[in-house]
């Protein structure tokens, strides 16, 4: 079966969470990613490392269907192959400062030089044109300056996402911008560059309560697990665990108040919507977590979902992965690598798609893994390789 991005070729410059994300995505689908590594292999290669050699659980997501080649892109010869590359390619990924694109003859600029009609997808933590255009920055940047870290604590203590998802949002918007360009030079034969930002994709999932403080100014505070616009919801303790229960909008409030033996409260003025139940809902979480206290996390569950109430358990990472759900429908995938002991489970592709499913096929790249194969597909002779070896260019 053909995959969708077959003949697309990716060189992908990126590191860490949102670049290589993007470009595994597209990997998935079926574009060739070449990954471009320093000789002695990348930062983001070794972190939370898990192999005798060093290499890491996130490498082990975000690098699987791609290729690996070592090269020094600052020296002349390393230039040249980075131009021979781009000469091949449909989209150069970096998620790097504008100075070093710049240093590395990958800026839009010199791609265009050598590929007119190339794709360049970036990623950085500000966006360009203000301020902090030139700043660096990580997933916590983001969340910070969105409003969604405030909310999410309390007033003593603001409390970040565990689950950096300002880079992982940042990689799917990108994957998406990617797409988008890829059609539209199908359609003009004009390539573009695609930008994404870490903190633009932080403001973005957290507009909701910009536009509700614009509007009418409300000022809200943090109040950790805890719904503010409706309620109950909340994680709460139960006998033998914690679950969560988020319960909106009129149908699944009157369905609770029935589970917990309270109908008087659905003709209470304090509840008649879900904006006053948010606004007076220390009762009813207190009675919801009474309620859960009494009762294992299963037994809460089962009733909850005998009352179609959206429930769920708080599962660990050990937990997750032996749920049945996950392990019913493939979320995850045992993906072997040397190195390790036994075969390591890879979240597969995240969407479905009935006529053209991405997937993974094969392991993330061992450390410069295709060198020799992807400069030989540039022309260069074996020894011409084992001379750019001797230099240090590969």
């Amino acid at each position: 079966m053909a995959q969708v991005l077959e003949g697309i070729r990716v060189i992908d410059f990126c590191r860490y969470i949102a670049g290589p994300f993007c470009t595994a995505m597209l990997a998935d689908l079926g574009a060739e990613v070449i990954r471009i590594e320093k000789l002695a292999g990348s930062e983001d290669r070794y972190t939370s490392p898990i192999t005798d050699e060093g290499e890491g659980a996130g490498f082990m997501q975000m690098n699987r269907n791609k290729k690996s080649i070592t090269l020094n892109p600052m020296k002349p010869e390393g230039r040249e192959i980075v131009r021979k590359l781009v000469a091949t390619a449909d989209i150069v990924a970096a998620n790097l400062p504008p100075p070093t694109l710049v240093a590395m003859g990958i800026d839009y600029e010199s791609l265009k030089a050598v590929k007119p009609d190339i794709i360049l997808t970036t990623m950085n933590a500000f966006g360009a044109g203000g301020p902090y255009s030139e700043r660096v920055g990580f997933d916590g940047i983001g969340q910070v300056m969105s409003g969604g870290v405030y909310l999410g604590g309390t007033p003593e203590q603001p409390v970040k996402s565990f689950t950096p998802y300002a880079d992982y949002g940042t990689a799917s918007l990108a994957t998406v911008g990617t797409l988008a360009a890829l059609m539209y030079r199908n359609q003009t034969g004009r390539g573009q560059v695609v930008e994404g930002a870490l903190l633009r994709t932080a403001v973005a999932f957290n507009n909701v309560a910009m536009i509700e403080q614009a509007a009418i100014e409300r000022n809200r505070v943090g109040t950790l697990n805890r719904l503010q616009t409706a309620a109950p919801g909340d994680i709460y303790k139960t006998r033998d665990g914690w679950v969560i229960a988020q319960v909106i909008g009129q149908n699944l409030f009157e369905r609770w108040a029935r589970i917990m033996g309270e109908e008087h409260w659905l003709t209470d003025p304090r509840f008649k919507d879900d904006a006053s139940r948010g606004d007076n809902n220390a009762p009813i979480n207190t009675r919801m977590a009474q309620w859960c206290a009494e009762r294992t996390t299963e037994e809460v569950i089962t009733l909850m979902e005998e009352a179609r109430v959206p429930c769920g358990p708080v599962l660990s990472p050990a937990q997750t992965l032996e749920d049945p759900h996950v392990r019913a429908v493939g979320m995850l995938q045992e993906v072997e690598y040397p190195g390790l002991p036994r075969p390591v489970p890879i979240a597969d592709f995240p969407v479905r798609l009935s006529e053209s499913p991405g997937g993974i096929r094969r392991r993330a790249p061992t450390l410069g893994e295709h060198t020799d194969e992807v400069l030989a597909e540039l022309g260069y002779t074996q020894g011409q390789v084992a001379e750019l070896r001797e230099r240090r260019v590969v």
